[in-house]
């Protein structure tokens, strides 16, 4: 089956310019998850209130997806480089200013920059491997992006441990963001060096859909804002915005197509979703990290809160599935071209098996070694996330033609923000209504547990039934007219994987 995309960079130094992309990936997902271990140290050094110390966790993850599908094109039209070197900066200035922080509030603004930031660099990475890479080498740079994913969202609490259990509670918070600083700068340093300048993807100036951002803008706010606070804001009234959201989702969509009606540039090619490949990966990976995302959240509640735990010793806890998910990923990007889609099933069951062990650990080990009794099952569900991640990425991108990769990188991680948000409200809102309700925490860390395997199963069932379809009704050779129009103007052909 064959497919057109870009002619990769002869540049024998890319190999070494994805390393730069995966270090500024690695430390922007870090910081999704290495602030919660600190929020005890910022209230202790800084005084800072439940509010503050939730919106320096969720306002993050916010303006991290909200501006993931508009840089992701503004990367597309204006060049991924500047893009990604601008956004890095950014990011590391941000980092820096969150560390000096004189006050909860300034801390909460240049959180909300440094989610901005971080959110401009994610879609050039996808963007840039989709230009620099092809074939089984493009595979294998998205198994190493897979391990990036995984580690980094894993290994969050504990290298917030380390810091403030080297540094004191008084300022270790501070140091949670001071990390970034020298990796930053190095980063940046051999970005300049590194980096390729491809020229203009078109040839052709487009003009930037400003509407479309605003519309897609407000409904993810919409649909996001009320998943972030959804332990702060009291009530049911935030609940209203989910159908504001989806007003302004169907808005969006209609201007877009009227946007390719009148021939002008879209924010997001809706005839991409013509792709099976990336419509179902979209979906598989939006429900997959509503799932697995949340596991680390209640899971160091749990062991912190109820098992007596250090920060530290909760980060070693999740070691093993950061560790196993890194092997995962990258034995999937090397065999994702050979078994496709199966890949993704077996990696999805993986997970589940390995979440359902860590359930069965908690019921029958003596809280004091629950650590050391889910070591195995958290290797298992590690290796599945990892064959997961990698290999759903691959297939999800590999029919896109180049000129669109970043918008649609922005699609596909925007849709992993949503699904993170969305499962840790779900998670989290069954874990501490039971622990409210009947003061039993086993159980209601059981509870929530399950209910991430609920999640991960309609990741699985997907994953199965495009599997089934494929063997009944293959995807066709090439993409709609329009999508395939616009690849032939990036250049080379290049074959995909037959189990796309």
């Amino acid at each position: 089956m064959t497919t057109v995309q870009a002619r990769p960079t002869p540049d024998n130094r890319r190999w070494k310019a994805l390393a730069v992309c995966l270090t500024a990936g690695f430390i922007s997902l870090l910081d999704t998850s290495i602030v919660n271990v600190a929020l005890p140290s910022m209230e202790h050094g800084l005084a800072a209130s439940e509010a503050a110390q939730s919106w320096v966790v969720s306002g993050y993850a916010l303006t991290f997806g909200l501006v993931l599908v508009p840089a992701g094109r503004l990367g597309d039209m204006r060049g991924r480089r500047q893009a990604f070197l601008l956004g890095l900066a950014v990011f590391t200035l941000a980092s820096a200013a969150c560390g000096l922080a004189p006050s909860a509030s300034w801390l909460v603004l240049f959180r909300l920059i440094q989610g901005t930031a971080a959110g401009m660099v994610a879609p050039q990475t996808s963007g840039l491997i989709q230009q620099m890479f092809q074939g089984a080498e493009r595979a294998k740079a998205f198994g190493l992006l897979g391990s990036v994913i995984g580690v980094s969202t894993a290994v969050g609490p504990l290298a917030g441990g380390l810091l403030i259990n080297a540094v004191g509670t008084d300022d270790g918070w501070r140091w949670v963001f001071f990390v970034n600083l020298p990796i930053g700068v190095a980063t940046f340093a051999a970005g300049l060096r590194l980096l390729p300048r491809f020229p203009a993807s078109t040839g052709k100036r487009e003009e930037f859909d400003l509407f479309g951002v605003l519309l897609l803008g407000a409904a993810v706010l919409a649909l996001m804002l009320p998943l972030v606070q959804e332990q702060q804001w009291t009530g049911r009234l935030k609940w209203a915005l989910l159908p504001v959201a989806a007003l302004l989702l169907a808005a969006f969509w209609a201007w877009e197509r009227r946007q390719g009606r009148r021939g002008q540039a879209p924010l997001v090619d809706l005839d991409l979703f013509s792709l099976r490949s990336f419509t179902l990966g979209s979906l598989i990976s939006l429900t997959y990290f509503a799932g697995f995302t949340t596991v680390f959240f209640i899971y160091s509640l749990f062991l912190q809160n109820t098992v007596g735990y250090s920060a530290l010793a909760a980060g070693v806890s999740v070691l093993p599935f950061a560790a196993a998910s890194a092997v995962g990923a990258a034995i999937g990007g090397r065999l994702v071209m050979r078994h496709g889609r199966k890949l993704v099933v077996i990696g999805l069951s993986g997970v589940v098996v390995g979440l359902l062990g860590v359930v069965v650990a908690v019921q029958l080990v003596p809280l004091q070694s629950v650590g050391w009794a889910t070591a195995v099952p958290m290797v298992i569900g590690g290796i599945g996330s990892g064959l997961t991640v990698s290999p759903n990425t691959t297939l999800t991108l590999t029919r896109v033609p180049v000129h669109r990769a970043g918008a649609a990188g922005g699609v596909l991680q925007t849709g992993q923000r949503i699904g993170s948000a969305a499962g840790i409200a779900v998670v989290g809102a069954v874990y501490f209504a039971h622990q409210a309700n009947h003061g039993r925490p086993v159980t209601a860390i059981q509870l929530g547990l399950l209910t991430a395997v609920g999640i991960s199963m309609i990741a699985l069932l997907l994953a199965v039934a495009d599997l089934r379809e494929r063997h009944v009704h293959p995807e066709p050779e090439r993409a709609k007219e329009t999508v395939r129009r616009g690849s032939e103007e990036d250049g080379a052909e290049e074959a995909v994987p037959h189990g796309s």
